[in-house]
Order: C-alpha cells, then structure tokens, then sequence
C-alpha cells in the first residue's frame, strides 16, 4: 500500500513538471529592460543585478550606503554587454517613508522607463530567543523585511497594471516557509512576505502581471555574518514540506479561477452600463 501511494506521487509530479511550461508565464526579455534592485549594494541583491546587466538590462540599484551603492555600480557595469546600458544609483531607506520611495521610484522611471522588473532584495536578520529579544527588534525586522518590499511594490504596481506587464520579485528565506527556533522575529517577517506575494499574485495576474518569491538557504553574504553574530543554534528536519507546498498550489489555483472569472463579469457590466 505505502508503495502505491509513493508511486502515485511520483506521477503526481511527474505530471505537474510536464504541464507547468503550458501554465507558466513567458520569461521576461531582459534586453532593454528596466530592473530595479532594492538592497542591490551587496550580496544577492548585486548578484541579481549584475545577472540582469549581463543580459541586457538597464538596473536601478536602491540601498541607504552610497559608498557601497558607487561600489556597486563599478562592479556591474564591467558586465555589460553594450555601450547604451546604464547603472542608476538611489540612496533611500525603503522602509521608512512611503512617499520618499514612491519619489524616487518615478525619477527612476523619468531616466530608464517604466519598470519591467522590481526585486526586492532589501533586509535583515536578527535572531534570539523570543523572550531575550527586545520588543524594537521585532518592529525593525518588520519593517526592514516587511514593509521594505510593500513600499517599492507598491510605487511600481499601477504603472505596471496599465502597461499589462511586469514582474515582483520578493526575496523571503527558508525561515519563511517554516518557523526555525530562534528566528521568531525574522521568520514572521518572512513569512508575512510570502503572504503579501499570494495574495498580490491573485490580484495582478489578470493584467500579465506576475509574482515570484525566492526563499535561499543561508548564503554567503555580508548580511549572513552579521547574522552569524547573534545566530541561535538549532536542528531542522524538514519531510513533508513539499507535499503541503502542492497542496497549496491547488489551493491558490481555485483562486486564481475565481478571481479570473469575476474579472471577466466586471468587464461585461461596465460594457453593458456603457452602451445602456
């Protein structure tokens, strides 16, 4: 019987890898586009960027260091790939005032275009026993890990509605698929990522708009070893992990259908209270 069942899985995900080219997006085309990189100074957030500029792509880094920022920039433009590619640099907290991101968002926009790609790279990590760790330090992971990613998606998503395209890149962690002891503050700030991104994928699809979240493993970054610092230790044993993770899937997919659905009856009342 246990044999059965773990052959019917198999072919349950067999299945799922045969269809997702048929129900995933196109890839984005990098050349020529504008990617904007929050925490791009360093770490994964310059990795990605300097990806993005190897294919083309015109990059906006944002991060509060402009000496790491000009750094930075060095550092990718010897990636590129032809002599039109531009690297702009904003110094901004992206957590910390929503006008002051959403300002330099459009003067960004003003100089490279519309935004085709945001990633939201910008955070931090703290970690402590729940008891031991001050009341601030929960509000600073959250707002750093939270609301850094809500304000620059938030300046970016109505440009992209009216264009029908667009892509969101949140950056999470392991943490925010699974609590880990000693991570209470970041993994909640993490795990509010991943919901903010479903729920906003079900919004924004309609209008060829689509949401991805990354959650890496530890990597070695600078954020990583001032993480080191303070870093609890544990033992993790992840087993059915990937069986909720296709539960959910299903889940998100009857959404998707109803979301879809009441767009499209949206549309006809409009166009029958038009022409009454």
């Amino acid at each position: 019987m246990l044999l059965l069942a773990a052959a019917g899985l198999v072919a349950f995900v067999l299945l799922l890898y045969m269809v997702s080219p048929l129900i995933s997006p196109k890839p984005l085309a990098l050349p020529g586009a504008h990617v904007v990189v929050t925490g791009g100074s360093s770490g994964i957030g310059k990795c990605i960027a300097i990806e993005c500029f190897k294919q083309g792509a015109f990059i906006t880094l944002v991060a509060r260091n402009e000496d790491k920022l000009l750094q930075a920039k060095k550092e990718i433009e010897q990636h590129s790939i032809n002599d039109k590619q531009v690297v702009l640099c904003i110094s901004v907290d992206v957590s910390q005032d929503y006008n002051q991101v959403e300002n330099v968002i459009k003067q960004a926009q003003e100089k490279l275009g519309p935004v085709d790609m945001l990633v939201n790279c910008a955070g931090t990590s703290l970690s402590g026993k729940f008891e031991e760790l001050e009341v601030s330090s929960f509000e600073k992971l959250m707002s750093i890990n939270y609301l850094g990613s809500v304000y620059p998606s938030r300046a970016v998503i109505t440009t992209m509605k009216e264009r029908r395209v667009g892509r969101i890149v949140f950056v999470s962690s392991q943490a925010g698929q699974l609590g880990l002891f000693g991570f209470t503050a970041y993994s909640s700030s993490k795990f509010a990522i991943r919901g903010l991104a479903e729920a906003l994928q079900m919004e924004v699809k309609p209008y060829n708009v689509y949401v991805t979240v990354a959650y890496p493993p530890d990597t070695d970054t600078p954020g990583l070893a001032e993480e080191n610092k303070t870093k609890v230790s544990f033992i993790l044993q992840v087993v059915t992990m990937g069986l909720f993770r296709t539960i959910a899937l299903f889940y998100l997919g009857s959404f998707d259908n109803i979301v879809r659905r009441c767009m499209v009856q949206k549309a006809e009342s409009e166009t029958v209270d038009k022409t009454a």
